[in-house]
C-alpha cells in the first residue's frame, strides 16, 4: 500500500482547466467617479450665468443724468464691478426673473422663486470653482439645489406644461430621484461587463462564418449545377421518371449569375474607394 502512494505521490498530476480566469478576459472595471452634489452635472443646471458688461453700472443709477456727465473716476465707482459681490447678485437674480415673470411685479410666483434659486445656484457655483473650501457656500449651496428640487417635484406634479416651459426658459434638467436605490458594485459590473464581452465574441464569431458561407455560395452554385445536369441526363438514359427539371437548372444558373454581378460590382467599388484614398 506503501509503495502505490510512493507511486502515486511521485508522478505528476496534470489539471486541465475548462474554465477562464478573470485574468484571462480582456476587461477592466474603473469605478465610476463621484461627482459632488453641487457640480452643475448633478444639480441639472446646463446654462451658465452671461459674463458681466465692464462697463454695467449699478441698477439704480442707470438712468442719471449727473452720472452721465461725470469724469470716469466717479463712473467708476458705480460700475458693477467694482461694487461688492452681492449687488452682481442681485443683478443676475432680477435679470433671471424678468425672463420669466409673469407680469413686472411678479416676484412671487413659483417661476419668479425657481428663477431667484437658479440665480443663486449658479453664482454660488462659480464661487465655488474659484474657492471650493468656503464650507458655508457650499451648505448654503446644497440647501438651494434640494429646496429647488422640490419646487420642481411640485409644479411637475401641479402643472406639467409649466414645468416643462421653466426648464426651457431656465435651461434646467430635472432629474427625479430614484423609487429604489442601488448600489454600483464591482461585482455586478464585472457581470454584466463579461456578458457584454461574450456577446461581442458571439457576434464576431458568426459574422465570420456569415462570410465564410458567403464565399463558398458561387462554388456550391456551380457544384450544384453540374450535379443537376448529371442527375437529369443519367435519369433519361436510364429511362426512369425524372425528377431535375429545366427550370431548376435555370434557376440555379441565374442565381449564380446574380452573385457573380454583386460580387464584381463590390469588388470594383472598393477598388475604386481604395484608388481615390490613395490619390
Amino acid at each position: 500500500m506503501n509503495k502505490l502512494l510512493n507511486i502515486a505521490h511521485a508522478v505528476p498530476r496534470q489539471f486541465v482547466r475548462d474554465y477562464a480566469f478573470k485574468s484571462d478576459l480582456k476587461i477592466k472595471w474603473v469605478r465610476p467617479e463621484k461627482i459632488s452634489c453641487i457640480k452643475p452635472e448633478k444639480s441639472g443646471d446646463l446654462g451658465k450665468l452671461p459674463p458681466l458688461n465692464p462697463n454695467e453700472l449699478l441698477p439704480d443709477y442707470k438712468d442719471s443724468k449727473e452720472l452721465a456727465n461725470a469724469n470716469e473716476t466717479v463712473k467708476s465707482m458705480f460700475l458693477l464691478r467694482n461694487n461688492p459681490n452681492n449687488l452682481t447678485t442681485r443683478y443676475y437674480r432680477d435679470l433671471m426673473i424678468k425672463e420669466v415673470q409673469r407680469h413686472a411685479q411678479d416676484y412671487g410666483s413659483m417661476e419668479a422663486k425657481l428663477a431667484r434659486m437658479t440665480a443663486l445656484i449658479r453664482r454660488f457655483q462659480s464661487h465655488m470653482e474659484v474657492h471650493p473650501r468656503d464650507k458655508m457656500i457650499k451648505v448654503r449651496l446644497k440647501e438651494m439645489i434640494d429646496k429647488r428640487k422640490k419646487f420642481l417635484k411640485y409644479l411637475r406634479r401641479w402643472d406639467y406644461r409649466r414645468f416643462e416651459w421653466i426648464l426651457e426658459k431656465l435651461d434646467l434638467v430635472y432629474k427625479p430621484p430614484p423609487t429604489k436605490f442601488h448600489w454600483i458594485t464591482r461585482k455586478e459590473s464585472l457581470q454584466k461587463l463579461t456578458d457584454i464581452y461574450c456577446e461581442k465574441i458571439k457576434d464576431e464569431r458568426l459574422e465570420a462564418y456569415h462570410k465564410e458561407l458567403q464565399e463558398q455560395q458561387i462554388p456550391f452554385l456551380e457544384d450544384a449545377i453540374k450535379k443537376m445536369i448529371f442527375i437529369r441526363q443519367e435519369q433519361i438514359d436510364c429511362d426512369v421518371p425524372v425528377t431535375v427539371t429545366e427550370e431548376q437548372i435555370e434557376e440555379a444558373r441565374q442565381q449564380l449569375a446574380q452573385l457573380q454581378e454583386l460580387r464584381e460590382a463590390a469588388a470594383a467599388a472598393t477598388r475604386k474607394q481604395s484608388d481615390e484614398t490613395f490619390h
